[in-house]
């Protein structure tokens, strides 16, 4: 947080941008400094590139968010729900906060090869794609919330949040 260009609009990657030698490798180099991280998604402008592209993907025992790459989304939600849930992000380490989301959505974009894709994602995956869509606008997660009474260091959110939220 603090870097200018996570303020920024990225711009549009170009059909013929994609299949170069550097965007590949920049793609599997954010899948590794994700993983690295232990994150669930990262965005072009968290590696200061001002791009629209972003990756994600988990799997773990609670957890599933199949390992995607998203050049150029277009989103639209899905219906009106809007469920409020605590999110993180790599680019403002150690802080929780919860943040209203829509519950489900449509994603129209290019994969890793410059295909059209397009996806309904619903729960923890719509959360997941809305967060790094909001990285390619300029928006870190606190932006959205409504109240910061939730906002929290991840140290208290294990300590009190967490608990409480596992039963």
């Amino acid at each position: 947080m603090g870097h200018p260009v996570l303020r920024e609009r990225a711009r549009p990657l170009e059909p013929d941008e994609i299949g170069t030698p550097r965007i590949q490798r920049l793609i599997d180099d954010m899948f590794e400094t994700m993983h690295d991280s232990q994150g669930i998604g990262l965005a072009g402008p968290q590696v200061h590139e001002k791009i629209r592209l972003f990756v994600a993907g988990v799997e773990d025992e609670e957890v599933m968010v199949p390992p995607v790459v998203i050049i150029n989304p277009e989103i639209t939600p899905i219906g009106s729900d809007v469920e409020e849930d605590w999110e993180g992000c790599l680019s403002v380490p150690d802080i929780r906060g919860r943040v209203p989301r829509a519950v489900d959505v449509r994603i129209r974009a290019l994969d890793r090869h410059g295909r059209p894709v397009s996806m309904a994602a619903s729960g923890f995956q719509a959360r997941v794609i809305q967060h790094e869509i909001d990285h390619l606008d300029g928006v870190l997660f606190f932006d959205r919330m409504t109240s910061f009474e939730s906002l929290t260091f991840l140290e208290e959110y294990s300590r009190y949040w967490a608990t409480q939220e596992n039963g």
